[in-house]
């Protein structure tokens, strides 16, 4: 697929909860070309300071291509000051796509923790054409970390939330939603993305019950072309390069650390 290198307007960049940003980007070309799971490359600011971009898993991609990050860093609070009609440097798409589901699929599980939702709307966009029965098991530290998940109840998705101190839904990690996943092998299929741990704790869930799924797996980046090496993750076969090879690997491709 055609890499695009360009400049792209900002049209909005909403704060939706304390802790999460949804920034909005003219760029019809990206919304055309773009698959759920890719992400793109930003330089947040035209100098040397930061020097490298940062990679973004599109959110949703209808008139505008969005992203959904949190302000966190030296880059992503650069990204956060940003206004309505400035100009962002974006090199996209990167990386390969989540699959649909195999057929005899029913019911289709997305477990997402923190920023780890951030590829899980646009693909519930074609998930939804499809006709699945969808379910989101979203996992955060606080309230702080939590959003309005009306796009994905718009979708027809189930949304299950589970908070490590109780301020919103289940009190505890995600795994502690894992009971709500049907455990037929022949009709559901997982999908996850967010900390190592977490999808550890999926791939243990998925192994034990014997079912599918896949991975989207998140790493510090510098050239997001398979070039430097500095994204490297440990599978049954060998390193590879999430922003190349990945970012979405087969649930159980992955040694997770």
């Amino acid at each position: 697929m055609e890499k695009i290198q360009n400049k792209f307007r900002v049209v909005a960049n909403k704060k939706l909860c304390p802790r999460f940003y949804r920034l909005s980007l003219d760029a019809k070309p990206l919304v055309k070309s773009i698959k759920p799971g890719q992400f793109i490359h930003i330089r947040v600011k035209d100098s040397l300071e930061p020097f490298f971009r940062r990679p973004f898993s599109v959110f949703r991609a209808q008139k505008y291509a969005d992203i959904f990050y949190e302000a966190i860093g030296p880059g992503t609070k650069i990204l956060a000051d940003k206004k309505k009609g400035d100009e962002l440097d974006i090199l996209g798409p990167l990386g390969n796509s989540f699959s649909l589901p195999p057929k005899g699929t029913k019911t289709v599980v997305m477990v997402a923790g923190g920023i780890g939702v951030a590829p899980f709307l646009i693909f519930s966009d074609l998930l939804k054409s499809k006709g699945y029965n969808l379910m989101l098991l979203y996992g955060a530290r606080t309230k702080g970390h939590t959003f309005n998940m009306k796009d994905f109840k718009a979708n027809g998705c189930q949304v299950f939330v589970a908070t490590d101190d109780g301020s919103v839904g289940t009190k505890g990690r995600v795994s502690n939603l894992f009971s709500k996943i049907p455990p037929d092998h022949k009709t559901t299929f997982l999908y996850t993305c967010g900390p190592n741990p977490m999808m550890a704790a999926v791939q243990a869930f998925a192994k034990e019950n014997n079912l599918r799924g896949q991975a989207s797996c998140e790493e510090v980046m510098a050239c997001a072309l398979g070039a430097c090496l500095g994204c490297s993750i440990e599978t049954t076969s060998g390193y590879k390069t999430v922003c190349y090879d990945g970012p979405v690997f087969d649930l159980q491709e992955v040694k997770f650390h």
